[in-house]
């Protein structure tokens, strides 16, 4: 089990860069327009493209990450007011909802992902970009955090994490 948690936390990690370079990646091809649309005054064809599928890829594939280190906004009001076995069953629920939701969209965006490439679709833009290239960040980023959640998932029902990521010593004085 423990190679299982190493694997999954490994490929959290290793998509958190990922989508850390595409930041950056955006970043440089947006100077890019600027530079070649202010200073050489010449037309701009793909960059516009490429940023805003490098910031959705982004968000998929950073999701996994985002999970593992806890970085989401988390309303933690009521598991810290419940008593340790009423936040183990909450975070139980909550982790098999959250994991369902994630099962069916990534069912739905692999479905929607093989279908731009089989049809090989493409943008309406001059550009004609392939959309399988793009579209494909969606299963992939979305199958690393259902890995994630199983893990987590795991992780809370054999004790290996507190449920919330909240110590038994946590509570409200």
């Amino acid at each position: 089990m423990d190679i299982f948690f190493r694997v999954v936390s490994t490929l959290s990690r290793i998509a958190g860069v990922i989508a850390a370079l595409l930041i950056a990646f955006a970043v440089l091809v947006i100077c890019d327009m600027v530079i070649e649309r202010y200073v050489f005054n010449l037309t701009t064809v793909w960059q516009l493209d490429v940023v805003t599928y490098s910031v959705i890829a982004t968000t998929f594939i950073g999701c996994p990450f985002v999970l593992l280190t806890r970085g989401h906004v988390n309303v933690d009001i009521v598991p810290i007011y419940l008593g340790e076995r009423g936040r183990y069953w909450l975070a139980i629920f909550a982790n098999l909802l959250a994991l369902a939701f994630c099962v069916t969209l990534f069912v739905l965006c692999t479905k929607f992902w093989y279908q731009a490439w089989s049809k090989d679709w493409h943008s309406d833009t001059v550009w004609r970009a392939p959309l399988w290239v793009p579209y494909f960040s969606m299963p992939v980023g979305l199958g690393l955090l259902v890995l994630q959640y199983v893990a987590d998932l795991i992780a809370v029902v054999t004790g290996r994490m507190a449920p919330f990521s909240l110590s038994h010593e946590e509570h409200v004085a």
